[in-house]
């Protein structure tokens, strides 16, 4: 029996784009700028439309590539126009003592931007450049060979199929572009989950509208093991997020009642709990929500689909470049495509290649970052390291660069960042080894000896 509820519809000469998340938006542009026809389906409703939901977004960290990747396609400064600078961590230790940690040389920052915010702004910028974007549209299957994907309106539930010449999955970690490739021969995959999960939570405006801490900085609370982080938004707000493992003494598993969480936060984050006067009502009605890292090749299919972000590449938020290294993918395509355009297929190719080894070096970065975030941060030793590691910085800034920078404030791959660092860590444990350092380090006999360690 016909589906008389399905329609047929061919797009010649028209590439579509499966995901208006803020990687597919950020692509759409890019497209759109080189004068492609280009349509893009979303799952979602328009979030310009309606209220975002709360509960699993996670304040993003924007830092100088993914600005890089704005400023190509000239959406840089309107960017800018939502950040909040944060020029480093403050950290909290049990008895709210706090301790201001830069993230890099003087002018260096991050920056704390919306996500649903950053999110509209790319779609409408993409509509302004003539992309049409459907809402409501949930991806079903696809037919990587002709290119066919089906979708199902969410709203009315009418199914269409969709013929494109070139497909780009930027559908996020669970993406069904990649699900199509994976029905495909050689295709490897691996998805790997931390035991622990996350909570947002919020540190509402002070009653003048002002910050109840200091807005200027990436909060966190390291606990080892466990942490909590805040992030400043522009209407006096922090958007706070609880990484916490599932299972164990310090778990989710555990907090199960009003007075359990008050108790678990009294405990371990005095400091925080008089700025939070909706804690329990958040912790009970935003959901527990998994970290998961998605590594995946090839990232193509022939001349029909490739895929971007997260599909390709999703990774743990904890070095605050999930969004960036999906950012900085339109970026590199783009300048492939500079060269490789009338060749669809060789382009994918080349972008693929290129990128993998920046994938896979960022993921493994993202899991270790995570590490130093809640266990390391207030470790003497930890603090010693960067100590030198900003002295050597500043007296041989061509010969040594702390790993954060490389990753943070250079263009500098991600794979060289990860070799270089792997190198560096090898130096500072030999260093941080000698005797008596964390007392003489600073003296000239030592920091000579130093210098000949680390910059030969």
């Amino acid at each position: 029996m016909v589906n008389l509820a399905t329609r047929f519809v061919v797009m010649e000469k028209k590439q579509i784009i499966i995901g208006a998340g803020l990687v597919g938006s950020l692509h759409a542009v890019y497209l759109a700028k080189r004068g492609v026809k280009v349509e893009v389906y979303e799952r979602r409703p328009d979030m310009r439309a309606i209220d975002i939901s709360a509960g699993r977004s996670i304040n993003l960290a924007i830092s100088h590539r993914g600005l890089k990747a704005l400023d190509r396609v000239g959406l840089k400064e309107k960017v800018l126009e939502m950040v909040i600078p944060m020029p480093g961590r403050m950290i909290h230790d049990v008895e709210g003592n706090t301790n201001f940690q830069p993230y890099g040389k003087n002018g260096q920052h991050i920056n704390s931007v919306s996500r649903g915010g950053l999110n509209a702004l790319l779609m409408t910028e993409a509509e302004k450049a003539g992309v049409k974007i459907h809402f409501n549209q949930r991806c079903l299957k696809m037919n990587l060979e002709t290119g066919k994907a089906s979708f199902r309106d969410e709203k009315s539930g009418e199914t269409q199929d969709v013929i494109a010449d070139h497909i780009y999955g930027t559908d996020g970690a669970f993406s069904e572009v990649r699900h199509a490739m994976m029905m495909t021969d050689r295709f490897d995959y691996s998805q790997t989950y931390l035991k622990h999960g996350y909570k947002e939570l919020s540190i509402p405006p002070a009653e003048d509208g002002g910050y109840r801490i200091e807005k200027n900085a990436l909060h966190i609370w390291p606990r080892g093991g466990y942490m909590l982080i805040a992030l400043p938004n522009l209407d006096g707000s922090f958007t706070v997020t609880l990484f916490l493992a599932f299972e164990g003494k310090y778990a989710f598993e555990k907090l199960n009642t009003e007075q359990e969480v008050l108790h678990f936060f009294n405990e371990v984050f005095p400091d925080v709990v008089p700025h939070m006067p909706t804690l329990v009502e958040d912790f009970f009605s935003n959901p527990t929500s998994s970290l998961c890292t998605v590594r995946c090749f090839p990232w193509k299919y022939k001349d029909k689909a490739v895929i971007f972000g997260d599909a390709s590449h999703a990774i743990v938020p904890f070095y605050g470049q999930g969004m960036v290294s999906g950012f900085e993918d339109c970026y590199v395509f783009d300048q492939l495509a500079d060269e490789f355009w009338n060749d669809k297929e060789a382009l994918f190719d080349k972008f693929q290649h290129s990128r993998k080894p920046d994938a896979d070096a960022i993921a493994d970065l993202a899991l270790r970052n995570f590490i130093e975030m809640r266990d390391l941060v207030a470790d003497p030793k930890f603090l010693l390291r960067k100590k030198i590691e900003k002295a050597l910085s500043a007296k041989h800034p061509e010969k040594w660069t702390p790993l954060y920078e490389m990753v943070t404030f250079s263009e500098m791959r991600y794979s060289e960042a990860l070799a270089r660092g792997k190198e560096q860590d090898g130096i500072m444990e030999e260093v941080l080894s000698w005797k008596d350092i964390e007392d003489n380090w600073e003296s000239p006999a030592v920091f000579s000896k130093i210098e000949a360690v680390a910059l030969a």
